[in-house]
């Protein structure tokens, strides 16, 4: 299955980048946090991106790492513990960033800030948004469970509405799944052949150098350092009727690059300030 760009009006205007906020606005508030996210939405961000982990009792929550050591005050594999474990944990005070600095009477032990996040609540805050704001899932691989993050992934995401999406409507899915193995990919669109796939890519082999992507995904995931050494790629993708969503690009020679390459997405961690820097508002 190919897909189609969306339409224009699909897009935050002609030719526009769409800006997806890496983990929430994760430079000003903790990763992954209820905190982040809405900063992100309030920044102006186009989509929200999240990683996707399935803990012990089968719940998706939003935390990028194997373990939990580094985000938070506890330790372990986040698939050999249960939700309610991961509840007690404080996954916000590690940080401290521009944001805090700009809002002294923040709350530490605010619940939003250092609470574990499942994907159903983020899904929640999306769907309560004011605008059309998508999500940009990443699972991730290798993992105990293989298979059943997927099948999760995609029940949660029925409930939701997203996996029969409106047909006729002019705009593509709210919701893309992200992967770097193909076979999450392929997995999820034998179960929702309606959701968009995205393929992430830490470097080029000699079979992707032309543009082509696993079958029936239709949106390349480059990283930064590719387009840096491989510019070119971009257009091939494209000829190959593929968009392009690289990752992560922070700093302002990176946006100008991927500007100047024409890339449909930026997942960024500073939504804001990539969106001024692209003349966004």
């Amino acid at each position: 299955m190919t897909y189609a760009r969306p339409a224009q009006d699909a897009r935050p205007g002609p030719h526009a980048i769409s800006v997806v906020a890496h983990r929430g606005a994760s430079e000003d508030a903790p990763e992954h946090t209820l905190t982040a996210y809405r900063k992100a939405i309030e920044d102006g961000a186009d989509a929200l991106e999240c990683d996707v982990r399935l803990t012990a009792d089968g719940h998706l929550v939003c935390v990028h790492d194997r373990r939990v050591n580094r985000t938070s005050n506890g330790r372990g594999a986040v698939s050999a513990l249960e939700l309610a474990d991961l509840a007690t944990l404080d996954f916000g005070s590690w940080k401290a960033g521009a944001h805090d600095r700009e809002a002294p009477d923040l709350q530490y032990d605010d619940p939003e800030r250092t609470s574990v996040l499942t994907l159903e609540r983020l899904l929640e805050l999306v769907a309560d948004a004011d605008r059309r704001v998508e999500l940009a899932i990443e699972t991730k691989h290798p993992t105990r469970w293989a298979g059943q993050v997927e099948e999760r992934l995609v029940e949660l995401l029925g409930r939701f509405g997203h996996t029969n999406p409106a047909m006729g409507s002019g705009q593509a899915p709210p919701v893309r799944v992200m992967s770097f193995s193909a076979r999450s990919l392929h997995r999820v669109r034998a179960a929702a052949p309606g959701i968009p796939g995205v393929f992430l890519m830490q470097f080029l082999t000699p079979r992707q150098r032309d543009g082509r992507l696993p079958p029936g995904v239709g949106i390349a995931g480059p990283g930064i350092r590719i387009l840096r050494a491989h510019p070119e790629y971009v257009a091939k993708a494209h000829a190959a009727g593929h968009r392009v969503h690289v990752w992560t690009v922070n700093e302002a020679d990176d946006v100008e690059l991927c500007r100047d390459l024409g890339v449909d997405a930026i997942i960024t961690n500073r939504p804001k300030q990539v969106r001024n820097q692209l003349g966004l508002r």
